[in-house]
């Protein structure tokens, strides 16, 4: 039997995702934990989170698991979601600057100030439903149409260095990369658990992901 780890460091909406996860596999092992052992142990690990950066990397820091989501990084499937994309890369401006776990190469900056589609100040935090533009095939893209709609919030993006690493883009005040994918790694600022059928459709596919 398959199991899949949901990473509990204190940040995230984990019922919502191990629910999601339970839903789209059944027959699946959803363990919601903050051991490192059982992490490194699981098939497969989701790295979910909300709030502040600064925060996340402490509690990480705090709960000796920044080690362990690198050797999970270089030995199986892990999916990032919302802050745990964010936390991938090598630093936010968010707080001042805040070091991060340096998985892929970019920073995080705040949205900056703009105009929506219809000539409005862009509100900030971005919340709500906004369409996902798929840049390359992917497994966990299977079965989802381009331009899906997908739940996001957020007040921070990600800008990676290498545009090979940018699996999707949304617009919102302009393009920006809403989904990162390298190796092993497959990372949101959605939140799927909150995206209904699509987003199920996108944890089923990590589920059956070998990369």
């Amino acid at each position: 039997m398959s199991c899949v780890a949901v990473i509990d460091y204190g940040m995230g909406n984990l019922h919502s995702i191990a629910k999601a996860l339970k839903y789209v596999a059944s027959a699946a092992r959803v363990l919601v934990t903050a051991d490192p052992e059982a992490i490194l142990a699981a098939d497969r690990v989701v790295f979910p989170g909300v709030g502040a950066i600064a925060d996340c990397m402490a509690a990480l820091r705090q709960r000796q698991l920044i080690e362990v989501l690198r050797q999970v990084a270089r030995t199986r499937p892990l999916l990032g979601i919302c802050l745990g994309l964010q936390a991938l890369l090598e630093e936010s401006e968010e707080g001042g600057g805040v070091p991060c776990l340096g998985m892929l190469p970019g920073r995080v900056v705040r949205f900056p100030r703009g105009l929506d589609a219809q000539g409005r100040p862009l509100k900030i935090p971005h919340m709500g439903w906004n369409r996902v533009q798929q840049l390359s095939p992917h497994p966990l893209w299977e079965g989802i149409p381009q331009a899906s709609w997908f739940y996001f919030v957020h007040s921070y993006l990600a800008r990676p260095e290498s545009a090979q690493d940018v699996a999707a883009t949304c617009d919102y005040g302009g393009p920006f990369a809403c989904a990162l994918a390298r190796d092993n790694l497959f990372a949101v600022q959605f939140h799927p658990e909150k995206s209904q059928r699509m987003g199920l459709r996108l944890l089923f596919n990590f589920l059956s992901w070998s990369p």
